[in-house]
């Protein structure tokens, strides 16, 4: 029944003009393609709901904003103009996919034991993570991308709210970009607002739309900090990690919260 009601979830946000999409249901497969060029992806149902636990909402919601985000890779991939400018690193969780649609390598660097850095082509409304085909395809070199995505990065907004819970100071940047979490790798970001925390500085990236950096100024914010990760990560779109980090000297470490609220370094 649940694969059914994901059915419909999907046929019904995924129909577009230029789309065809096929049910395969003795596989419990999905196939949505472009029906022009025949460039497409294909979905397994009972996969997905095993993966979201059953929860059909989260299951569509994911799955939607994947397979439009390829799509719309696939008919927005030949843009050639200013290519370099778009060319962004996104933060993902290490569990990640490390491979495209069609099984091709995607170019990406180890960040933490939590964390992965991709990196992506932006297509104004999406964007296309960067795979060896397309590298070869641009003449790219793994060390232009680097050297080209973090200087993008840098370019991006760094508006950021504000929030004081039981004397802790909490800052959430979260300017629904794509690359919110993504400003975790602006080092030059992160040594400022270390300059300005009277307390421990932490890190957050639970999704990939929210980053927050926490000022813990007593033991209470360990705790504080703890449920609001896990509380954000649970409801992310794009879930990346309910452990937060403690900045210290330019690095990054995964922070355990333990009982009594103290902090563990691993």
């Amino acid at each position: 029944m649940s694969t059914i009601k994901l059915k419909r979830a999907l046929e019904e946000a995924l129909q577009q003009p230029n789309r065809t999409i096929v049910f395969d249901r003795e596989k419990e497969e999905m196939r949505i393609e472009n029906s022009e060029t025949k460039k497409g992806v294909t979905v397994t149902l009972g996969g997905i709901l095993a993966k979201f636990e059953g929860n059909v909402q989260k299951a569509a919601e994911e799955t939607v904003y994947y397979v439009n985000e390829a799509l719309n890779a696939f008919d927005g991939a030949g843009k050639e103009e200013q290519k370099e400018k778009r060319i962004f690193p996104v933060i993902r969780s290490a569990s990640f996919p490390i491979e495209a649609e069609e099984g091709v390598p995607l170019f990406y660097d180890e960040h933490t034991a939590e964390t992965r850095i991709y990196y992506a082509v932006d297509l104004g409304s999406t964007y296309r993570l960067i795979d060896e085909k397309l590298m070869a395809k641009e003449k790219w070199s793994a060390d232009q991308i680097r050297e080209i995505a973090r200087f993008n990065l840098r370019s991006l907004p760094l508006e950021m709210k504000q929030d004081t819970v039981a004397g802790n100071v909490f800052y959430f940047l979260n300017s629904n970009d794509g690359y919110d979490a993504t400003r975790i790798l602006n080092d030059r970001f992160l040594k400022d607002m270390s300059d300005k925390i009277e307390g421990d500085m932490t890190v957050s990236v639970p999704h990939g739309d929210v980053l927050i950096i926490g000022d813990i100024r007593n033991e209470t914010g360990y705790d504080i900090l703890a449920q609001m990760a896990m509380s954000f990560f649970a409801a992310g779109r794009i879930p990346i990690t309910a452990l937060s980090f403690v900045y210290e000297g330019g690095h990054l470490e995964p922070v355990f919260i333990l009982a009594k609220n103290r902090p563990h370094k691993d």
